[in-house]
């Protein structure tokens, strides 16, 4: 019975985090995380504070505002520069993942803007803080 027990702690651990994803900034810092389980996957600040949504391969702040791209692990600014990026898309060290808050309630996500079109994706960092891009999806 404790085996049990014990194999299905495992396996719900296992299984929750499967369903959030790490970004980290340019400094490998863990930032925000995306849970995959909703169907517009949401991204959250560790405070549990939600900032975004990605729609296919859009990543839209909940006032509506297109903030950039999603794709193969990398966010992406307008001028098509990395601003953050998962573990495995990472280039250097990330470090560990701070405690998460509670997820706050997810505010309605207002009408959302059409996205500018597509720049040439750049393998070099945008200048601007990830926390910064990602607040940007809560400004009114």
């Amino acid at each position: 019975m404790k085996r049990l027990l014990t194999l299905l702690m495992l396996l719900f651990c296992c299984t929750a985090t499967a369903q959030e994803v790490a970004l980290y900034n340019k400094d490998g810092k863990a930032i925000a995380y995306i849970d995959t389980v909703d169907k517009d996957r949401t991204i959250y600040l560790y405070s549990g504070e939600p900032v975004a949504i990605i729609s296919e391969t859009d990543v839209y702040g909940f006032n509506g505002k297109h903030l950039g791209w999603y794709e193969k692990g990398i966010v992406r600014d307008h001028d098509g520069k990395r601003i953050g990026n998962t573990k495995k898309a990472a280039t250097g060290y990330t470090q560990y993942e701070p405690y998460k808050s509670y997820k706050r309630q997810k505010p309605y996500i207002s009408h959302q803007s059409y996205p500018p079109y597509k720049p040439y994706f750049s393998n070099s960092w945008s200048e601007g803080s990830f926390e910064g891009f990602l607040l940007q999806g809560v400004e009114k």
